[in-house]
């Protein structure tokens, strides 16, 4: 690692890369001590993400620091630091025939093992999607985290077993803090055995009649790993699920029943392939210009995917957990929306009892204000309390802080 920056050299666009523990711990201190402002980073692919960083100073990233503290195979738990590449983690973890059941980070392609980013910048940004149908989020399967606070104080919470909840409430406190409270170390998580047979089915008609599938198969007793709301820019809907089990014909016995009820309901089927049912959103030529995250009730979406205010919006893909309701909305092309049609949208979001997150969008124009990444959440006052104990001095992630819409500090 190069020598340790002063501020007069930390400027916002330094990356500051440290090669063992020690040197972190020791960056982190002097960071402190100088008084300077600085960011948490895994591999620093997403940190245009969410709230605009304001007088941020460097961002400090773990990316060298990527071991495997421990994989106890037989109980289903592995520890890793946090600046592992989930690819190059699920690599490992199928040799032994385990996987994380997680979504993949908007936008990343499973052959390039650096655009999923990092697992400690997974549980920091704390986003479920699809695969929360079956296997709940990320903040679920984690069971461990070991963290720097601001002033370089290393603490832990949890433990390396399933049935330790020792730090529950930390442990959830830093997933999805987006580097506002603490620097994540390291990560224990909850992993599962891999299960080869896999499959899709894609199902097609009026929004209608889709939401009474939709509400059939998540209110019964079966249980697929993900199925989703998919909207394109044409304003056509459909419904994705996918299942699977130890063997072909399990997985058969499961999708012939969902088949039969859309077919009773007057819908169009077609069986896909897993990753034919997944698109990535990586290949969208040209770049995103706003990129939301969205949450509401499940019951409510078909109602936001034909609402006139999803149907102003040109350009626009939609793909929402059906079972959860949480999921995103793109657009890209050469139309870009503006900063009101996107506010109409996230009030028809807040009217159907969810909430929205401004990811990416345009740079501001004199006629087009930037829209706030997230409202001011009823904890507010809550959470500027937890942050003035982790973070006095407001040294990380100046100007995000998710749940306060107008940055501290």
């Amino acid at each position: 690692m190069h020598p340790l920056p002063t501020i007069a050299d930390a400027r916002a666009e330094t990356l500051l890369l440290p090669d063992t523990d020690a040197e972190l711990r020791t960056l982190v201190r002097q960071l402190h001590s100088d008084g300077q402002a600085w960011t948490p980073a895994g591999l620093a692919t997403r940190l245009d993400w969410s709230a605009p960083l304001q007088n941020a100073g460097p961002s400090l990233s773990v990316q060298h620091l990527k071991g495997v503290i421990d994989h106890a195979v037989d109980d289903l738990t592995i520890t890793v630091q946090a600046g592992l590449p989930l690819m190059e983690l699920q690599r490992l973890l199928a040799e032994q025939q385990q996987w994380l059941p997680v979504d993949w980070p908007w936008g990343s392609c499973i052959q390039t093992p650096t655009s999923g980013g990092t697992v400690g910048g997974l549980v920091a940004r704390g986003l479920s999607g699809s695969l929360r149908q079956r296997h709940m989020g990320v903040r679920d399967q984690l069971i461990g985290i070991g963290l720097l606070r601001g002033d370089g104080v290393a603490a832990h919470a949890g433990g390396r077993v399933v049935k330790n909840v020792a730090g529950y409430d930390l442990m959830r406190l830093l997933c999805g803090s987006w580097g506002s409270l603490a620097l994540i170390t390291e990560v224990t998580l909850r992993v599962q055995p891999l299960r080869h047979h896999r499959r899709a089915l894609l199902i097609r008609g009026t929004a209608h009649q889709l939401e009474s599938v939709r509400a059939t198969v998540v209110g019964s007793g079966f249980t697929p790993d993900w199925i989703d709301w998919e909207r394109t820019d044409t304003g056509d809907c459909c419904l994705q699920l996918g299942v699977a089990s130890i063997s072909d014909a399990a997985v058969q016995d499961q999708l012939d029943p969902i088949a039969r009820l859309a077919a009773e309901a007057g819908l169009t089927t077609r069986p896909q392939s897993w990753a034919e049912a997944i698109p990535d959103p990586i290949s969208i030529d040209p770049p995103t210009t706003w990129l939301l995250r969205l949450c509401l009730p499940p019951a409510r979406c078909a109602e936001l995917l034909t609402s006139e205010a999803c149907q102003q919006l040109q350009g626009w893909h939609w793909r929402l957990a059906a079972g959860r309701g949480s999921g995103e909305a793109w657009q890209s092309g050469e139309a870009v929306s503006s900063a009101a049609q996107v506010q109409a949208l996230r009030q028809r979001v807040l009217e159907l009892g969810g909430e929205m997150t401004v990811l990416k969008q345009p740079a501001p124009t004199p006629d087009n204000e930037q829209l706030p990444a997230w409202l001011d959440a009823p904890s507010k006052a809550v959470i500027a309390a937890v942050k003035r104990q982790f973070d006095p001095q407001h040294q990380l992630a100046r100007g995000r802080l998710p749940g306060v819409a107008a940055p501290l500090g």
